[in-house]
């Protein structure tokens, strides 16, 4: 049997899709307001991710197309795949718009941090009375998409993973965490007084339904219609996702244990990344401070990659639009969400009303996804790489999952 070489890909951009700003935000606050106490939610996240993500990542490869396509294919009927098109667009396309501007303001906050005296920045915010450092990060995310070339912007996503992971592990291990109250943390589940909203929001910056679909897309591009042999392309396929998706996981958890050794316990708090980067400086020196920026600058910047690519994806593939990276319906989806992330970023705008609609349709989608994931799955398509009973079982134990959270987040959403 052939060993696969290929062991970092497209599920590596799964890995930048969700460390974002967001992700690194929350588990800075769940580190620094539950200590270690909240691990175990971010176990059970990379878990569902990892099943979630074996069946996209099979559909792409099997069927050759991503899940729009598929979408279009396997639900039949004009009113549901109406209803299906529509959350998509909700939830994948407005959402992430929103969302774009916290990408382009977390890797900003980075920039700052490692260059806080540029007199250059200062004076271009005074006299336009914009942030600079987004629309600078903004045209760097359109220069990597524009080129249209698959290989090379995995190439560069990958680059930034590597990067972040380096930045936040070394933080990491500079704070010298309490491995014992880390392992029960992470083995032993508790919710901590207060600390529902916090856990629900790890699991939800984790499991995401745009990563589904961009990992569909990008496995199709990897793997399918070159020539490849199946067997060996979904050997090399489950290689990247069981290397990937874990290391996400545990930078996350580097992040959230950073935190928990810097600020647990204390009576101040923190209200962001920013103030973890800089609350380092006392404690574990300058370097620390530099390594926290790099790292939330790489994680901004790579999800102000990989949210306009997966949006692109699913909207051309759902409306069946041509999914060919270089034509126009493709650059005209990723472009806009772009600008309209840059406009948000470097206006300081607070799009409040979009992110609790998109929080809405994202907690009403997810289990959707979920769902329309085990149909396609185990469509006749699928042939020989259908499901097992095995698999089914644990991806309906996650949608039941889903759909608790999923309706938990709408009721706190709208109230």
């Amino acid at each position: 049997m052939r060993i696969p070489r290929l062991r970092f890909g497209p599920a590596t951009l799964v890995a930048a899709a969700f460390i974002g700003p967001g992700t690194v935000v929350t588990a800075s606050m769940a580190g620094a307001g539950f200590g270690y106490g909240l691990l175990w939610a971010l176990l059970f996240a990379i878990i569902a991710t990892l099943i979630l993500q074996e069946m996209a990542l099979r559909i792409g490869v099997v069927t050759g197309q991503g899940l729009g396509e598929n979408l279009r294919v396997v639900v039949e009927r004009p009113l549901p795949r109406m209803g299906f098109l529509a959350l998509v667009v909700a939830a994948v396309v407005i959402g992430n718009s929103a969302y774009q501007g916290g990408n382009l303001t977390g890797a900003s906050l980075g920039a700052m941090a490692l260059w806080p005296d540029a007199a250059w920045v200062a004076a271009l915010e005074q006299r336009f009375g914009i942030n600079p450092w987004a629309t600078i990060l903004g045209a760097l995310a359109i220069l990597v998409l524009w080129q249209g070339q698959y290989r090379r912007i995995e190439r560069i996503l990958i680059a930034l993973v590597m990067l972040m992971s380096l930045a936040f592990l070394t933080t990491f291990l500079m704070s010298r965490p309490d491995i014992p109250a880390l392992l029960r943390g992470l083995l032993l589940p508790s919710v901590p007084e207060g600390g529902a909203l916090t856990m629900m929001a790890l699991i939800g910056t984790t499991v995401v339904p745009y990563a589904l679909f961009l990992h569909a897309a990008s496995a199709r591009e990897r793997w399918a219609g070159q020539g490849h042999d199946v067997d060996v392309a979904m050997s090399e396929a489950r290689a990247d996702l069981y290397t990937s998706v874990p290391l996400g996981g545990i930078v996350t958890l580097a992040i959230l244990s950073t935190s928990a050794a810097a600020w647990f316990g204390r009576e101040d708090g923190i209200s962001g990344a920013a103030d973890l980067a800089l609350s380092l400086e006392p404690v574990f020196g300058q370097a620390a401070v530099w390594l926290m920026a790099i790292g939330l600058l790489a994680a901004g910047l790579s999800s102000a990659i990989t949210a306009p690519l997966a949006s692109a994806y699913a909207l051309t593939g759902a409306l069946g639009w041509s999914t060919d990276m270089k034509g126009l319906p493709f650059r005209a989806t990723w472009l806009s969400i772009v600008l309209i992330g840059v406009t948000v970023a470097s206006l300081g705008l607070e799009p409040i009303a979009l992110i609790v609609f998109a929080q809405v349709a994202n907690g009403i989608l997810l289990p959707l996804i979920a769902g329309f994931l085990l149909l396609a799955v185990n469509h006749f398509r699928m042939g020989e790489w259908r499901n097992s009973a095995v698999r089914n079982a644990m991806g309906a134990a996650v949608l039941l999952v889903a759909l608790l959270l999923g309706l938990r987040s709408i009721w706190l959403a709208l109230s």
